[in-house]
């Protein structure tokens, strides 16, 4: 390995004391070589530029507004100077030994295009997130996380291709991205990395799992476990990600599926648990779809 440089790029959003976490376990990293690029992403104005001021190695940007998960990540994108791009979430914390697996790993596989390590659930300790992912079910427009919730006994610790990273730890070579370009930011939550990860594989790269390498994930920390706004895109953008990606015949039997099993499944089950902002929020989801012919374009919840 030729100590390449890696730039860490961070999205804070309301959580400046959580991203002072990730920051703390970054400065312990036994490998030399990297930087680190936070964006403030809107939001009230907080003490984050001061948590990043002690660090030497951080390149501090404030955005005036909410640019999402892409948005966010495309602003402070310019600013990284590293063969290698990794992109994580403030919402996680790594342990010492973080990079050099996944660096020796990336350094062997010209084909890379994009990879995510092995995600444990930061509580209970040692429990499984990510472990890669199946291929997407092309009519429900779901996918299932390989290992999720089972316990880490050593049995993911190894590399395989997958249809899709993990938005949360991503990392990509330079090259790849100079090539397919930045995420779409329309997507502003959700499906965006799977969306870039059709891209990248459409551009000749390979996504892999590399299990050799773990860090941690406070799941959720920036949207609320079950709110309305993480109702929306999820639903929103899976019905978009299928249209930007899928031919006309595969769109149709996705609408068809909406209509007639999801919609009213999942309407008669949050209006019945009193959860009418959610329902809401996943009708407008739905609807979104039907009213908004062209899928070039995609606007804010």
């Amino acid at each position: 390995m030729n100590n390449p440089l890696v730039s860490f790029l961070t999205v804070n959003y309301q959580q400046a004391e959580v991203t002072g976490d990730l920051l703390r376990s970054l400065e312990a990293l036994s490998y030399p070589h990297w930087e680190c690029i936070v964006v403030d992403n809107g939001g009230p104005e907080s003490n984050l530029e001061q948590i990043c001021a002690p660090y030497d190695w951080v390149k501090f940007i404030r955005s005036d507004e909410n640019l999402g998960f892409a948005g966010g990540n495309n602003l402070g994108y310019p600013a990284c100077k590293g063969d290698y791009i990794f992109l994580i979430n403030n919402d996680t914390e790594v342990p010492e030994g973080f990079l050099e697996p996944i660096l020796n790993f990336a350094e062997q596989h010209p084909q890379l295009g994009a990879l995510s390590p092995l995600i444990h659930y930061y509580e209970p300790k040692g429990v499984v997130q990510y472990a890669g992912a199946t291929p997407m079910n092309k009519i429900t427009l779901r996918n299932s996380g390989i290992g999720v919730g089972e316990v880490d006994k050593g049995q993911f610790k190894k590399a395989y291709q997958v249809p899709f990273t993990h938005g949360a730890a991503m990392l990509l070579p330079r090259k790849v991205i100079e090539q397919v370009g930045l995420m779409r930011e329309d997507y502003f939550l959700y499906y965006e990395e799977l969306d870039w990860c059709e891209r990248i594989r459409q551009a000749g790269f390979e996504i892999w799992f590399v299990g050799h390498s773990y860090l941690w994930h406070k799941e959720s920390v920036s949207t609320g476990v079950n709110s309305p706004l993480k109702t929306y895109y999820l639903n929103r953008n899976r019905l978009l990600f299928a249209r930007r990606n899928y031919p006309w015949y595969i769109r149709l039997l996705n609408y068809l599926y909406f209509s007639l099993i999801a919609v009213p499944k999942n309407m008669l089950s949050l209006w019945r648990s009193g959860e009418k902002g959610q329902a809401q929020a996943f009708w407008r989801a739905y609807t979104y779809n039907l009213s908004h012919k062209s899928s070039e374009s995609a606007d804010r919840y």
